[in-house]
C-alpha cells in the first residue's frame, strides 16, 4: 500500500493521456469532501463540502477546502458533481461559486434543491443540470454515468467518470441497506456492469471500514422510536441532521401514531424539511406539522420538537437548550432523542450537551443507550461484497480518518486488489492514473481555510493560537510612556490583566523589573519603541512564568513623547 511522504514536492506535468486526481478534502478527516479530476487540461470537481470546527478552533464557523491549486484555473472547470445533499459535501459550494458563479452544478433533484436554497442566501443563481440514476452526461471530456446509492439522505448518487485514460468511479457516501425506507437500493447490478467494463480507479467511502459486518436496516429504528414515544410523559425533543429526511420521516410517523403535533426548530431544519416535503421526499399527514408558536396551546404530551444540534454544535438549538440559552426551556420529564451517530472529534461536545440536558431533568435517549440511529456508511462486510462486485484495478479510499482509510485499503487488498495499487493518500496528495496504474506523484497546498463571520481565509493558525492562549491563559497589557530622545520612562508602567488569574496588586512586584530593564536600555542608547516593547514583554513574561507557571498573552504598548 502506497502512502504520501512529507517530502513530496509539486506534481510534474500530467502525462499525455493520463487522469489526475487531487483530493482537497475528506481524506484524514470526516468532512470537507472535495476531489478534483483532471484530463486534457480540463477539470471536473466531485463535491465541495465543509468541516465543522472543534474546540481548539475558537470563533471559527466553518472550515473550507483550500481552492489555491485551482484558483487560477477556474475557467478550466467543466462542472461540479454533487453526490448528495449533506453539508460535508455541498456546504463549500457557495464559497467556490463566489469566485466564479457560472460553474455548472450537476446533481439529483433533492441535492440541487438543497444547494439552490443555500445559494439564495448568498445571492447566487447557479446553472444546474439535474440528473438521475442510469443517466449519462458528457461534461467536457468527462463521460459521467450516475448510479443510485443508498445513504442517510434520499437521492444520493455515485458517479462513474470515463476518460481515454480509463474509468474512475467515485462512490460518494453509501451503504447497502436491503430494506430502505424509500425502496431505493444501492444499484449493485449497475456496479457489476461497470466492473465488467473495467473500473480502473475506485474511490470508495471509508467511514465504517473498521466496523465488521453489515449496517442494520434503517427501518429497525422504527420500533425503538415507537417505544420511546409510548413511554414519554411530556414533550419529545428530537435532534437530527437538518438533511436526514429518512430519520425525520420516522419521527413524523411515530408522532402521527401517538397523536402528537410536530414543530421544526431552526432555520436549516425548517428550510430543508420544507424542500423535502414540497418535492415529495417527506410524507407529512395533514395537520401534523405546526408552527412552533402553536405549541403554546398544546399539552406537553402532544408535542414533538425537531431541531438541529445532534453533534453538540455550540450555536445549534439543542446546545442552547442545554445551556438555558433558548426560548424552549428543558423541564423535568422531557424526553430528548439524539437521532444520530457521533462524528469523530465531536464526542466531548455531545456528552457536554447530554449532561446539560440531564441536569435539567430530561430523559436523554442516544445511540449509547438505545438503537435510535444506524449509520449511513457501508461497514466492512458490505465493502468486501462491493469490491468483489466491482473488481477495481486500483483502489483509493476516501472519506475517512487515517485509520478508516488504512482499514479500507486492507479490505481492498483482501479482495484481490494488488497492495501496491491500494493508494492511501491525504488532502493535497496528487494521484495520477497512467497506463492503468495509479501512483502518488506529488502534493499541492490543501490546508484549512477558516470562515469566521464574514471573513473567509483571514483567520490563520497563528490567529487561532492567539485565541487559544487568550481563552486559556488570559491577557496582560502593559502601558509605558518614554522620552523619545533618551528612552527614559516618563509615565507608567501601568498594568492590567484579564483572565490571567493574577490579582492586579501582584503586579507591583514586576514593575521594578520593567523599570530596571528600560533604564538599562536607555543607558545603552536604545530608544526605538518596538525594541522597548520586546524588552517589556520579556520582563513580564519571565516574571509570570517564574511566579505562576503561566503563559498569558502579553501586550506591551510603548508611547514616545
Amino acid at each position: 500500500m502506497s502512502h504520501p511522504h512529507p517530502e513530496l514536492g509539486p506534481p510534474p506535468k500530467l502525462p499525455q493521456g493520463g487522469l489526475r486526481v487531487i483530493p482537497l478534502g475528506g481524506l484524514g478527516e470526516i468532512g470537507r469532501n472535495m476531489t478534483v479530476f483532471e484530463y486534457g487540461g480540463r477539470l471536473l470537481i466531485v463535491d465541495c463540502g465543509v468541516l465543522f470546527p472543534e474546540e481548539e478552533q475558537p470563533g471559527v464557523d466553518l472550515i473550507l477546502p483550500d481552492f489555491t491549486c485551482i484558483r487560477d484555473r477556474l475557467d478550466d472547470i467543466d462542472g461540479i458533481v454533487l453526490t448528495h445533499g449533506h453539508e460535508d459535501h455541498i456546504g463549500g459550494v457557495p464559497f467556490l461559486l463566489r469566485e466564479k458563479p457560472d460553474i455548472p452544478l450537476i446533481g439529483s433533484k433533492l441535492t440541487l434543491a438543497l444547494i439552490e436554497a443555500k445559494l439564495q442566501e448568498h445571492r447566487i443563481r447557479p446553472y444546474t443540470l439535474e440528473v438521475e440514476e442510469g443517466r449519462r452526461e458528457r461534461i467536457g471530456p468527462f463521460d459521467c454515468e450516475f448510479v443510485a446509492v443508498n445513504h442517510s439522505i434520499p437521492d444520493a448518487l455515485a458517479v462513474a467518470i470515463r476518460t481515454p485514460a480509463g474509468m474512475a468511479v467515485h462512490t460518494g457516501d453509501f451503504k447497502m441497506d436491503q430494506l430502505p425506507l424509500d425502496g431505493r437500493l444501492t444499484d449493485l447490478p449497475a456496479f457489476a456492469k461497470l466492473g465488467e467494463e473495467g473500473i480502473d480507479l475506485l474511490l470508495s467511502d471509508s467511514t465504517n471500514a473498521e466496523v465488521p459486518g453489515f449496517v442494520p436496516p434503517e427501518r429497525d429504528i422504527s420500533g425503538v422510536l415507537r417505544q420511546v414515544f409510548a413511554d414519554a410523559q411530556k414533550r419529545i425533543i428530537v435532534a437530527s441532521f437538518a438533511s436526514h429526511v429518512h430519520r425525520i420521516q420516522q419521527i413524523l410517523d411515530a408522532a402521527h401514531e401517538y397523536g402528537r403535533r410536530v414543530a421544526f426548530v431552526g432555520r436549516s431544519m425548517v428550510r430543508n424539511m420544507g424542500i423535502a416535503r414540497d418535492l415529495g421526499y417527506l410524507r407529512v399527514p395533514a395537520g401534523l406539522v405546526v408552527d412552533v408558536k402553536a405549541l403554546d396551546d398544546l399539552p406537553d404530551d402532544e408535542i414533538v420538537l425537531v431541531c438541529t444540534g445532534s453533534q453538540g454544535e455550540p450555536m445549534a438549538a439543542l446546545s442552547r437548550m442545554a445551556n438555558r440559552d433558548h426560548q424552549i426551556r428543558i423541564v423535568q420529564g422531557d424526553t430528548v432523542i439524539l437521532a444520530s451517530s457521533l462524528i469523530p472529534g465531536n464526542e466531548n461536545a455531545v456528552y457536554r450537551v447530554i449532561n446539560g440536558l440531564s441536569r435539567w431533568g430530561a430523559n436523554v435517549v442516544h445511540k449509547g443507550n438505545a438503537k435510535v440511529h444506524v449509520s449511513g456508511h457501508a461497514s466492512a462486510g458490505e465493502l468486501l461484497y462491493f469490491y468483489n462486485i466491482c473488481k477495481p484495478r486500483n483502489l483509493m479510499p476516501v472519506h475517512g480518518e487515517w485509520r478508516h482509510l488504512r482499514a479500507n485499503a486492507e479490505l481492498g487488498a483482501l479482495t484481490g486488489v494488488p497492495k501496491n495499487r491500494c493508494v492511501i493518500a491525504e488532502d493535497g496528495v496528487v494521484v495520477d492514473l497512467v497506463d492503468g496504474v495509479a501512483r502518488i506523484v506529488g502534493k499541492v497546498q490543501a490546508g484549512y481555510v477558516y470562515v469566521d463571520g464574514l471573513s473567509v481565509g483571514d483567520v490563520t493558525e497563528t490567529s487561532l493560537k492567539d485565541r487559544r492562549i487568550l481563552g486559556e491563559e488570559g491577557i496582560i497589557s502593559v502601558f509605558v510612556v518614554v522620552d523619545s530622545t533618551t528612552g527614559k520612562i516618563v509615565g507608567g508602567p501601568h498594568i492590567q490583566a484579564r483572565g490571567s488569574g493574577i490579582e492586579d496588586s501582584a503586579f507591583a512586584a514586576v514593575i521594578p523589573k520593567i523599570e530596571e530593564s528600560l533604564a538599562k536600555s536607555a543607558s545603552d542608547g536604545v530608544a526605538e519603541p518596538h525594541q522597548l516593547q520586546q524588552l517589556v514583554r520579556r520582563s513580564v513574561g519571565k516574571w509570570v512564568s517564574d511566579s505562576y507557571r503561566r503563559r498569558p498573552m502579553i501586550l506591551p504598548v510603548v508611547v514616545e513623547v
